[in-house]
């Protein structure tokens, strides 16, 4: 509410500073007309002294002095703020219209039909499954989204036995959805591909897979380089969400061309369009559930996990989920770096801290920009980007601060070490499993890596180290 009161401030004054502003130009229109009149020769009368000298002599009066002209007052645009003020003008306005946006894209979703049926039996379990497939068949998607006992199973591992893993992925969709969607829209795929990254990564941009797939969209780095992004020591595209959600948008547009039917292009992107021509081979079907039994054991679930991850998405309300409060800042800009810069030398200058850059630019796997040959984008909380431009200088003059440690292939093997290891807190609902399945790794390798010895005995709040 303090934002919204703050933006009609805001706004209020600037429409005052306008209708100042007009009025001066309006004067300064009047006193130029006033100039460029051709004045009128009037003749003076002459004044007879000597014919009444007794009397007082009346002066001709002074022509009247023209009024000076107001200066328009300057930062009349920015209403005298600073480029700070308004950078945090900008960030809580584009905060709060997210904000209502995703109020006013639920609101629809939020039916007067029953949060769930109460009850076990075969009744309630019916009456449950109605509710489940008319709620999907008002999703009106053009990829097809029937409802059978495996999206069943789905929907309730998602609403029911990991709520906490949906309200993370809700939170976390503020921040990558509106660039998903704008990429889709931009190739004119689906907007419901977004559940896509949801049962890939749970929207996590450094997930890491058992078989090396990473990022968003669990690119393997040659399907990644395929498609256009950088993979090398010091970059990562595939943890970019812009770039990597570029490149998956190509994908998923090559799987539909090979296939026409969007539920074996999904499929496709899980196993590969080779795996999904043999079941096609094998089993003369033309969809999905035609040759369900053909494919990979694992992608037989795909499907039913991303209609099950569109239904959880849309419809968690119903199930009393609330979203979990964003890692990182909502309002966000980019700058680009022209030369190799540390993130240390950002985060010693401004007011930005170092695992705030890490989360705002995970492609950068070393902490190092590395600006040699071509420019690359930095992105910063919005409110901080007008402090950046500030200090540039400052912030470049300190590389040989920096770089000359991180430089050193030493200290890079060390840095690499640090990076590989990543510290998870644990948050209220967690299993042991269910962290293992978010990083890819086992059970096993969690308790030994923390010293855990009873798997069911992790409290809300403690630290796991996740090793790589």
């Amino acid at each position: 509410m303090k934002k919204f009161l703050l933006i009609l401030l805001a706004l209020t004054l600037s429409l005052d500073t306008f209708a100042i502003d007009f009025d001066f130009l309006q004067l300064k229109k009047r006193n130029r007309k006033r100039k460029q009149q051709p004045t009128e020769q009037v003749e003076t009368p002459v004044v007879d002294l000597s014919a009444a000298p007794s009397e007082e002599v009346l002066q001709p009066e002074e022509p009247e002095a023209e009024p000076e002209e107001v200066p328009l007052p300057l930062n009349d645009i920015t209403l005298n703020f600073t480029p700070a003020q308004a950078d945090s003008l900008v960030a809580a306005w584009h905060e709060y219209r997210m904000e209502v946006g995703y109020e006013e894209f639920f609101n629809p979703f939020v039916v007067a039909d029953s949060l769930l049926i109460e009850g076990t039996d075969s009744l309630a379990n019916a009456r449950r499954d109605a509710l489940y497939e008319q709620r999907l068949r008002d999703l009106v998607s053009p990829i097809p989204m029937p409802y059978n006992y495996l999206v069943r199973s789905r929907i309730v591992n998602y609403v029911e036995k990991h709520p906490a893993t949906i309200s993370r992925v809700v939170g976390l969709s503020h921040i990558y959805f509106p660039i998903i969607e704008d990429e889709l829209m931009r190739q004119g795929l689906p907007i419901e591909l977004r559940a896509l990254p949801i049962i890939e990564s749970a929207l996590q941009v450094n997930a890491l897979s058992r078989a090396g797939a990473v990022g968003l969209w669990q690119f393997m780095p040659t399907t990644g380089k395929n498609y256009g992004l950088e993979v090398n020591s010091l970059v990562d595209e595939r943890r970019d969400p812009i770039a990597s959600t570029r490149a998956a948008c190509r994908f998923m547009k090559d799987l539909y061309r090979i296939f026409g039917d969007w539920t074996l292009a999904i499929a496709a992107y899980n196993c590969g369009p080779g795996n999904v021509n043999k079941a096609i081979a094998r089993s003369g079907g033309k969809s999905f559930w035609d040759i369900y039994f053909y494919l990979p054991v694992e992608t037989r679930g795909y499907v039913p996990a991303f209609i099950a991850a569109t239904y959880a998405y849309n419809y968690h309300r119903q199930h009393n989920i609330e979203p979990t409060e964003p890692p990182i800042p909502l309002a966000i800009d980019t700058i680009q770096v022209r030369r190799v810069t540390h993130f240390q030398q950002i985060a010693s200058t401004i007011d930005v801290d170092l695992e705030t850059l890490r989360a705002l630019n995970p492609q950068y796997r070393l902490d190092i920009i590395p600006a040699t040959t071509k420019p690359y984008t930095l992105v910063l909380p919005q409110r901080s980007v007008t402090r950046y431009i500030e200090h540039e200088a400052e912030i470049m003059a300190k590389d040989t601060i920096y770089l000359k440690e991180y430089l050193n292939p030493a200290n890079l093997d060390k840095k690499r070490m640090e990076r590989a290891t990543t510290i998870h807190r644990v948050k209220r609902g967690e299993t042991l499993g269910g962290i293992a399945r978010r990083y890819g790794v086992s059970v096993s390798q969690l308790m030994r890596w923390n010293g855990i010895k009873n798997a069911a005995h992790i409290r809300e709040g403690q630290r796991l180290r996740i090793e790589r």
